[in-house]
């Protein structure tokens, strides 16, 4: 029986929520109907550049999308994982992109869109590939997208830039200038970019000539940049990484709190949709099963995007369906990357476990 992940879609809701009623802050959605929206390929084959053979390279898993709106369409970046047999941590990921007219029923390209290659970022790319990716709009219309560069050693948070979406320009690591490249070979993952919603569509939004992006996996960090490709991280008065939010004991995310879909500006604050995964053993919190991925809500200052002003007490999303709750994460898990305004709508897009 093969272990797959699938995408799946929750929209945001306007009624029957007293959190929303007590919390003007929060973004409250629920599951529709339709999900799994996005599943695994096995008829999918790609040339690969690297090994120079034919790869099915969805066979596995398809999970952790990015979304944008281009064109009044929702496009997906997702991740696809290719063997099946390999453990946990040892395939090799690469980039596809889907499109959808409705936000749910969705078209896959037949190759992927970014992927390990005969270039200068194979030492970071090569062999486990391409993961997670988050996409955002700069204002001059170019797309970024932050996703984790895999080596099989250490995970570094790279970028790669477009014009159309399909066709991708890799630029590396974004700390490897920061701080006389002190960050670039530390564990890092999971850009999450402070947006602003305008006509509809979330682009990058620049506060004190600067922007912005929460990032990390244990903690929430906070970096800084001029362009969107190179970025700073904030130091604490030791010289430190600045947690900007930990994990809370006893709670559904005591164990990690690690960056989701991009941020938003709002007239409220900063808004950011995180996943916490809960302990296990001493610590855990009791909310959820120990191990469970769940998302959380938190609220940072408009004008400092370090300081946090308030922090959801409970997920807003955990595993309930049966996809949620199998697979390569027997604990469950609702891991959410994606989110978009689209046709009067939120929609936010999470990889799940499934066993198929």
């Amino acid at each position: 029986m093969h272990t797959r992940q699938v995408i799946s879609l929750i929209v945001l809701t306007f009624c029957g929520c007293s959190l929303t009623a007590q919390s003007p802050w929060l973004l409250n959605f629920e599951k529709p109907a339709t999900n799994p929206i996005l599943q695994a390929d096995s008829t999918a084959v790609f040339n690969d550049p690297i090994d120079k053979t034919v790869v099915q390279w969805q066979k596995a898993d398809v999970f952790n999308p990015g979304a944008i709106v281009r064109n009044d369409t929702v496009f997906l970046l997702f991740r696809a994982e290719d063997d099946p047999t390999a453990i946990l941590g040892g395939r090799t990921s690469r980039i596809g992109l889907a499109y959808s007219t409705d936000g749910i029923n969705f078209t896959k390209y037949a190759d992927p869109v970014l992927y390990p290659d005969n270039d200068d970022f194979a030492v970071w790319d090569q062999p486990g590939g391409v993961e997670d990716p988050r996409v955002v709009e700069l204002p001059d219309g170019t797309y970024l997208m932050l996703y984790t560069s895999w080596n099989a050693k250490t995970a570094r948070l790279s970028a790669a830039v477009s014009q159309d979406l399909r066709s991708w320009e890799k630029k590396g690591p974004v700390f490897q200038r920061a701080h006389q490249g002190r960050f670039l070979d530390i564990w890092s993952k999971s850009g999450s970019v402070v947006t602003e919603l305008v006509d509809g569509r979330l682009i990058a939004k620049k506060i004190m000539d600067k922007y912005w992006m929460y990032w990390g996996e244990l903690f929430m960090n906070v970096a800084s940049s001029d362009d969107g490709v190179n970025w700073e991280p904030l130091l604490d008065d030791e010289g430190e990484l600045l947690h900007v939010l930990e994990p809370t004991l006893g709670d559904f995310d005591s164990h990690l709190v690690e960056p989701g879909p991009p941020a938003l500006y709002t007239d409220n604050g900063i808004l950011v949709l995180y996943n916490g995964k809960n302990l296990s053993g001493e610590g855990a919190g009791t909310m959820v099963a120990e191990n469970t991925y769940c998302g959380g809500q938190v609220l940072f200052n408009r004008e400092n995007p370090a300081k946090l002003l308030k922090r959801l007490a409970e997920p807003f999303i955990c595993p309930s369906l049966p996809h949620e709750t199998s697979g390569q994460y027997q604990a469950g898990t609702t891991f959410v990357e994606g989110l978009v305004f689209y046709k009067n709508k939120w929609f936010l897009y999470y990889g799940t476990a499934d066993s198929m």
